[in-house]
């Protein structure tokens, strides 16, 4: 349930501020920014809050106090963000939704943060890592499952125009984060929730122990690699898709957002649909063949899908394009059960160097990277949208040179970040024979302790 809430916050906020361009006319470059400043100001609270999550201790856990309160002030926060004021400037609702995006990413770190940690400190067992990490993947895709739908029901005739139906469709989003987002909080156990109390320290100490550490997490070669990997086929997927709905209104029908939009929910209903199959896919094979081969196909056959993309972008059948959904779908459904149940494994690696257990360090940075990369695939959406000539005052009469360059970007762009993550995980190196050699070692060296 965690992993539902975590992902729907991460697929509506993208899903939504479309309509800062699309419905206030705002200029695509603010809203690259927009999208941005907010992402890079999230990316570097989380290694703090990570570090706070690692040396908590309560009689709930190290995790769980943080999932319960950051979970209800996530579900407020979204709902207030979009209840935008009509008839205003660019420059207000530009600072208006800066500030808002700002304050819900604190509270959203607070939330996802210890509940990724929670994932990788749950079970010490090689497979059970990819299973555990597959199922919670599997629930959480429902996420991903209504994003796309998102712009179909903010057009919808149920609202007088776009930005009503963003209002109204928030404050049901920030409802489900707060009340589902609760349930880890409230029932789940901490494996690692009984640790020695920390030393009390100072805050320059606790400080100097923070960067201390982010520099230790850094200098983890395997890790190093996996974020690498990491932020190169996810912000390359989410760079590209940014322009999906405008190749889908402009190109294929011609400025009908109604009909772009409809096509954007099923393409992405089904890239969701297939994931959920993808995700335990990955898991069995994984089993069979390790989780690093296992990468290197299910992200090619992510690559297929993505040069499908150019041949379902055809005016005449611009249905098509749902062919090339069910090989997107192994990108996106592989990349995070195989990624969180390596983590895992690193942290195990770690252990061994530091004698520390970091999961929150660990998962704060691996995000950290994702969410800059996403900053960063925010801001050069607006600038390579501004760049194609797009004018959303022309409608269906955008210049051809545009709508080929937006395609290029859509396709192109993934196509590229995905083979480059295929070379950089070559060259990764636990595996599972390693993994269970640290473990033994762990193990022994915690029976001396003990006893």
């Amino acid at each position: 349930m965690g992993m539902l809430v975590n992902n729907l916050q991460a697929a509506a906020l993208p899903a939504m501020i479309v309509i800062l361009n699309l419905g206030l006319g705002m200029d695509p470059v603010l809203v690259g920014i927009v999208g941005s400043i907010p992402r890079l100001f999230d990316a570097l609270i989380d290694p703090v809050v990570g570090h706070i999550s690692d040396n908590t201790r309560t009689r709930f856990g190290r995790r769980r106090p943080y999932l319960f309160w950051g979970a209800i002030f996530s579900g407020i926060i979204y709902a207030l963000m979009w209840q935008l004021p009509a008839g205003h400037s660019q420059s207000f609702y530009f600072w208006f939704f800066l500030i808002a995006e700002i304050v819900f990413f604190l509270a959203y770190a607070a939330y996802s943060i210890p509940l990724v940690a929670f994932g990788y400190e749950m079970t010490p067992d090689y497979h059970e890592r990819t299973r555990l990490q597959a199922f919670a993947n599997f629930i959480g895709q429902a996420a991903w499952l209504a994003g796309p739908w998102f712009f179909a029901i903010m057009t919808s005739s149920l609202f007088k125009n776009m930005v009503q139906g963003a209002s109204v469709l928030a404050i049901g989003v920030g409802a489900f984060i707060g009340i589902v987002g609760m349930i880890p909080g409230i029932f789940c156990r901490e494996l690692f929730g009984s640790l020695p109390k920390v030393v009390a320290k100072g805050f320059w100490e606790h400080l100097k122990d923070l960067f201390k550490g982010i520099g230790t997490t850094l200098k983890c070669s395997p890790f190093a690699k996996l974020c690498a990997s990491t932020f190169l086929v996810f912000n390359g997927f989410q760079l590209g898709i940014s322009f999906s709905i405008y190749v889908m209104i402009y190109y294929l029908f011609h400025g009908n957002d109604k009909q772009g939009g409809t096509l954007l929910g099923w393409f992405g209903m089904l890239t969701s649909v297939f994931t959920f199959g993808v995700i335990y896919l990955t898991a069995w094979i994984a089993t069979k063949i390790g989780k690093r081969r296992t990468f290197f196909i299910t992200i090619s056959l992510s690559i297929v899908g993505y040069a499908l993309k150019w041949v379902g972008y055809n005016p005449e059948h611009p249905y098509w394009l749902l062919a090339a959904a069910p090989f997107v779908a192994f990108g996106t459904g592989s990349l995070f059960t195989l990624m969180g149940s390596m983590i895992a494994d690193v942290c195990d690696y770690d252990e061994l160097q530091t004698r520390k257990r970091r999961e929150g360090v660990f998962g704060a940075i691996y995000w950290w990277m994702v969410k800059v990369g996403m900053a960063i695939a925010g801001l050069f959406a607006g600038i390579l949208l501004k760049g194609s000539g797009f004018d959303v005052a022309l409608a269906g009469d955008q210049p051809v040179k545009t709508l080929f360059l937006l395609r290029v970007f859509d396709v192109g762009i993934p196509i590229v970040t995905s083979a480059i993550a295929i070379a950089i995980m070559a060259t990764y190196k636990i595996t599972e024979q390693k993994a269970h050699e640290i473990r033994t070692e762990l193990e022994n060296r915690r029976g001396k302790l003990a006893s």
